[in-house]
């Protein structure tokens, strides 16, 4: 081959990457060009409620519905768990076109039962949420001269036992004009994109622009009746509406018609395609972020200095002090052995419950590493909160493929248990895979009982339960049997010492043991309480969390301190001649979990203090216990795996008959 076909593969290579490279976006970033006088379709999603907390369809109400009909948007898997009902509406737009005045119907006079439920909704405190070109509707209220965003806007409100509905919505959408590339164009919706390379198109140096923001102003107007009779959809209402926010005239009443009018205006903004988001990401409260990890890292520096004085100190001069020794020394010594030495041949002795115990622990496993990968990835950008539902998609994508590790690391740590044994590990490979999902479709079935009773939009659709059942089965179940496959023809962890046949008594403790394990997990909750503070206030209280980075780093911290903690406390077991340390090192980081449930209680009792009705306490209580159940698997077995180590290094580094 010639040197200068060469350079042409080289060349055509580079073009290729550089080409990828170009074309590839983030989710949820692919930017739509409109031109002017292009239609723009506003969609609606679920109503939502700090109150309830639970969702209802934006048409269970008596709004206007679209002349085609009521059509559901693609959703992910994520979106329906996360009970997002996303749909076309009536509000239509063109670019760069402001129109006022728009009516868009007037409906029935409403009945008892409607009239109820709307007042109902209104004392519950329902948002509307809109979304245009994926992105949600903001509004700004001032509040002690301060500027607070908030995504949706109210139904209505409540003055004096009369109920106004907000009947017309004042939009304001920021544009951009398009900067065309010579890379890639994107043609489709905002939803559902497709990049496709530049071939000089005709109608391509047509100017156009992009969405980059989108607000809404609620307002109540009383609209003339005489003037409404012969309106149809998009008619312009003939006269001059004033919108006034801190003014209310609609109220609602049994029998009466309600009438829907808005206003569109386009506003050019310099904020681009990429900084559209920033509005409703911005990081308040940094400081505190900051000072979470400051936190962590005193928590951890303090346990760090106990290990190291236990690994330098104590076991290190130990050991030296042994070795130094000649060997009838040491067979005097043997006999006069104390605290942890004493027990070396008990150390390894099986223990209680020896299946669950390796059950919870690949169950761990799997959670934890599905955790780290989800975090790690949201971090780094790929799981925008511009697609809804990928944040949840991805965490369950993860687990399953995950199986594998929970498969292999619970069926090894079972043949080490009983010295290479591998009968049995198909029963513990079936348990792994069925033990933390069984739990969690119990409590999500318990739950959507509930809110089926209620008629939301949280509610699971059958036919989606059993799509994961399907992928439990299919996906996740044979995963876990080929790592369990892989475990079993691993080789076993040799134990360094024998165990003998009768087993050790253990003297009387001062306390109990167990009182010291569950104090322990007080170390791992003061490293995230203050970063569990955001998260409860994004999932409870409808804020945007999208610091992933500081969580990545909370939860780095948090896998240390817990090791930390739970090393520290099989040592101080071992040397009061306590052999059973399995268990208790699995809960000295697992107990983490109890600290925040507790803590779950709390923020129901002082933060979410408005929360209304048993069902949406018992739906709280229900999704908390979810969450510090796959916590505790995870930080249970951290802890365990870190002290398995450190008690086989601690015994493999000195021989005693």
């Amino acid at each position: 081959m010639k040197v200068s076909e060469k350079f042409k593969i080289w060349g055509l290579l580079i073009c290729l990457i550089s080409q990828l490279g170009y074309g590839y976006y983030l989710p949820g970033s692919y930017p739509h060009k409109y031109v002017v006088g292009d239609t723009l379709s506003v969609k609606v999603n679920s109503l939502t409620s700090i109150e309830t907390e639970i969702p209802y369809s934006y048409y269970s109400l008596p709004f206007c519905k679209p002349q085609e009909g009521v059509k559901d948007s693609a959703e992910n898997l994520g979106e329906l768990l996360m009970g997002d009902r996303i749909e076309n509406s009536p509000y239509k737009f063109k670019m760069h076109t402001n129109e006022t005045e728009i009516f868009l119907c007037q409906t029935k006079p409403l009945s008892s039962d409607e009239f109820k439920l709307l007042t109902t909704r209104i004392d519950e405190m329902y948002q509307v949420n809109v979304i245009l070109d994926n992105l949600p509707a903001i509004r700004y209220t001032k509040r002690d001269n301060f500027l607070v965003r908030w995504t949706g806007y109210p139904l209505g409100i409540k003055v004096q036992d009369t109920y106004y509905v907000f009947n017309h919505l004042k939009f304001t959408v920021l544009v951009h004009k398009y900067e065309e590339t010579n890379v890639a164009s994107v043609m489709g919706t905002g939803d559902a994109a497709e990049v496709i390379p530049t071939v000089d198109k005709p109608g391509s140096d047509i100017p156009g622009y992009i969405v980059v923001g989108f607000e809404v102003q609620p307002c109540s107007f009383q609209h003339n009746s005489e003037s409404l009779k012969d309106l149809k959809m998009y008619g312009k209402y003939p006269s001059k509406i004033a919108c006034e926010t801190n003014t209310v005239t609609m109220g609602i009443k049994e029998n009466q018609p309600v009438a829907f009018t808005y206003e569109v205006e386009f506003v050019e903004s310099d904020i681009k395609w990429p900084s559209r988001w920033d509005a409703y990401l911005k990081m308040d409260g940094a400081k505190v972020h900051w000072f979470s990890i400051l936190n962590s890292l005193m928590v951890i520096t303090f346990l760090a200095g106990i290990v190291l004085v236990i690994f330098l100190r104590t076991v290190r001069r130990d050991l030296t002090h042994y070795e130094e020794l000649d060997k009838e020394a040491q067979a005097q010594m043997n006999e006069e052995l104390s605290g942890w030495k004493l027990v070396v041949s008990d150390v390894f002795r099986v223990p209680d419950c020896p299946a669950l115990l390796c059950v919870m622990v690949g169950d761990g496993v799997q959670i934890l590493g599905m955790a780290v990968v989800t975090i790690l990835f949201a971090a780094l950008g790929f799981m925008s909160p511009a697609s809804r539902g990928t944040l949840l998609t991805g965490m369950l994508f993860f687990y399953m493929i995950l199986g594998i590790a929970a498969g292999y690391v619970a069926v090894r740590m079972w043949r080490t248990l009983f010295s290479g044994d591998h009968k049995g590990w198909v029963s513990v490979c079936w348990k792994v895979s069925c033990f933390f999902p069984g739990v969690s479709f119990l409590i999500l079935f318990v739950l959507n009982f509930l809110l089926w009773g209620s008629g939301s939009t949280g509610a699971i659709p059958f036919f989606l339960f059993v799509v994961l059942i399907l992928l439990w089965f299919c996906i996740s179940v044979p995963l876990t049997l080929v790592g369990g496959y892989f475990g079993a023809k691993a080789p076993h962890i040799e134990y360094p010492v024998r165990t003998n046949q009768i087993p050790r008594e253990i003297p009387p403790q001062k306390y109990p043991s167990w009182l010291l394990v569950l104090g322990a997990g007080t170390l791992p909750f003061g490293t995230l309480f203050i970063e569990l503070f955001f998260i409860m206030s994004s999932i409870w209280m409808g804020r945007v969390y999208y610091v992933f980075g500081f969580l990545f780093i909370v939860m780095i911290l948090l896998v240390v301190v817990c090791a930390e903690v739970s090393l520290v406390l099989t040592y101080m077991h071992l040397c009061v001649e306590d052999y059973k340390w399995w268990w208790k090192s699995f809960f000295a980081s697992g107990s983490v979990a109890l600290y925040i449930f507790l803590y779950s209680i709390n923020y129901l009792v002082f933060d979410l203090k408005s929360l209304s009705g048993p069902v949406s306490a018992t739906l709280y209580l229900g999704y908390s216990l979810f969450m510090v159940l796959a916590i505790m698997l995870a930080t249970g077995t951290v802890g365990f795996l870190s002290s398995f180590w450190f008690v086989h290094y601690l015994f493999s580094s000195v021989k005693l008959d």
